[in-house]
């Protein structure tokens, strides 16, 4: 992991849509680093794509009818269940590390489980810009 640099705290780095992807999968169990607002969005476009893609792929007529649960077309397909549990632990890595960014500890992460309020003060969180100088997470993920 690379130190934050002086430059840094007078604005965050920019990182573009292949940058943040490569940074997802390379620190997907990274908890103590920081993730720029770029990067975490960025990142959530990537993921949405791939999760749309892979429900799109099973609507095709030749999966359309597979299932990984019961009988019927269920929501948990053979190409959506894979492809999220795939991509569960690099993006709760880059929200931690988005909260980190923000000088919030990881812990508010689990607002996500406390219904709408806990979705919009997330959002918020996610919107926010960087904390610039120093923070308690000073380390970013290495291109």
């Amino acid at each position: 992991m690379e130190e934050a640099t002086l430059s840094e705290y007078l604005g965050p780095p920019r990182t573009g849509f292949v940058s943040a992807i490569k940074k997802g999968f390379r620190g997907y169990v990274v908890w103590n680093a920081r993730s720029t607002r770029s990067e975490f969005w960025w990142w959530t476009l990537f993921m949405v794509l791939v999760l749309f893609a892979a429900e799109f792929l099973e609507h095709l007529p030749f999966l359309e009818n597979v299932s990984l649960i019961g009988s019927g077309r269920q929501h948990a397909g053979p190409l959506t269940t894979p492809t999220m549990l795939v991509l569960f632990l690099p993006s709760l890595s880059i929200w931690i590390r988005r909260l980190h960014d923000t000088d919030r500890s990881g812990w508010w992460a689990w607002l996500w489980l406390v219904t709408i309020i806990g979705w919009i003060v997330s959002l918020i969180f996610a919107v926010l810009p960087s904390k610039m100088g120093p923070t308690r997470w000073n380390h970013r993920i290495p291109e």
